[in-house]
């Protein structure tokens, strides 16, 4: 029988989308978190769902909302502010976890300091599991597979064509990272490396577009699959000509982080003025946007090797659809390992790329440019 599912964050902007995602699929979830007045309000409307109230200010009630067998899913950030509770309540009770995260330094203490345990009880943590940064995982392991043997550097880009608008809880997330440590696989082992250290371009089909670097899970997993793989870079391509003083901006928060005082000042600051639970774009907006990821394979000279391209819907649209096809297929039992997993090594590449087109991101084709806004 399959286990339960348990969505923590549910009535926040994500929470409610892959809420709905789940019913849709004619799941029952128990919808979790601070308000019992917005849960009720929303099980009702999904057809009279189990609540639960639990607050990350209180561990012991999001401790309780789990046992052996179900499987969490967390929705609730900032995460390095307030994900521990839910990764922590996980291992605990042995469930299995997913989340929404796509912040470096969340993804890296989930590998690092919560895999190991998750292991010993036979769980698996499957972190960044949505748009941040399951297309990457997917697009760059399809292209190693492709390569062969020989890859050992893949180069990932995610861009969101189309009247792309943030939600209130990616912006704080976004504003929380700005003085935060990153990271990067290269040389063949995970080193210290800031945000927006590098810039390059992507020819998506008739234009070249600047990326930053970021800090993800594809420097975790990637590695795993393809032993191999020297070097990994994933970059965002959100910022357009404003890459180049990200990249400027980046140097000087990495300077002005290691005098006292001023990282906890800043974050201060940013915390009052960047709220998170502000909504997001509605299902026009969000019509409006798509998605597009470029992942290329080269061989240790330079040699482009492969290349796997996926369109497909908004982000946020993507993100409540894998989730609920991520939880389904962990309460069902088709979790392929336990401890810190990447999308590929929980799922298996072939499962990963069926949900991912299931949840609107597929491999492009020759004629699918028209159906996705500002692919250009």
């Amino acid at each position: 029988m399959p286990g339960r599912i348990v969505l923590f964050g549910a009535t926040g902007y994500t929470g409610e989308l892959t809420a709905r995602s789940l019913a849709a699929r004619g799941r029952r979830p128990v919808l979790a978190g601070r308000s019992a007045h917005r849960l009720e309000a929303l099980a009702t409307e999904l057809g009279g769902l189990e609540t639960a109230v639990a607050d990350v200010g209180r561990p012991e009630t999001v401790r309780a909302l789990v046992e052996r067998g179900d499987v969490l899913i967390s929705t609730v950030g900032p995460f390095v502010r307030f994900g521990e509770p839910a990764v922590q309540a996980a291992v605990a009770t042995g469930a299995h976890y997913l989340d929404s995260t796509g912040e470096g330094p969340f993804i890296r203490a989930v590998f690092e300091r919560h895999g190991r345990g998750a292991e010993a009880a036979g769980v698996g943590l499957v972190t960044a599991f949505g748009f941040d940064w399951v297309p990457g995982n997917l697009a760059g392991a399809l292209a190693l597979r492709d390569a062969g043997e020989a890859a050992t550097r893949v180069e990932i880009g995610y861009f969101s064509p189309g009247a792309f608008a943030a939600s209130g809880g990616t912006r704080a997330s976004a504003a929380g990272l700005m003085f935060e440590r990153g990271f990067a696989w290269r040389g063949g082992r995970l080193i210290e490396e800031r945000t927006a250290a590098r810039v390059r371009g992507f020819r998506l089909r008739t234009s070249e577009k600047p990326a930053v670097s970021v800090p993800s899970s594809e420097h975790f997993a990637l590695p795993r699959i393809h032993p191999g793989l020297r070097d990994v870079g994933v970059y965002i391509g959100w910022f357009g000509a404003a890459a180049r003083p990200m990249q400027a901006l980046s140097a000087a928060t990495s300077v002005l982080a290691r005098v006292p005082g001023v990282k906890a000042g800043a974050e201060a600051a940013l915390g009052r003025l960047v709220k998170g639970s502000t909504g997001g774009p509605d299902e026009q907006a969000r019509a409006r946007s798509s998605s597009y990821v470029i992942a290329t394979a080269f061989d240790a000279g330079g040699t482009e090797l492969a290349e796997v391209r996926l369109t497909g819907v908004d982000g946020y649209t993507f993100t409540a659809e894998i989730l609920a096809w991520g939880a389904d297929r962990a309460a069902a039992g088709g979790l392929q390992g336990a401890g810190a997993l990447g999308p590929v090594d929980a799922f298996g590449l072939d499962e990963l790329e069926a949900g991912a087109a299931e949840a609107g991101l597929a491999r492009e084709q020759a004629a699918a440019g028209a159906a996705y806004p500002g692919v250009v």
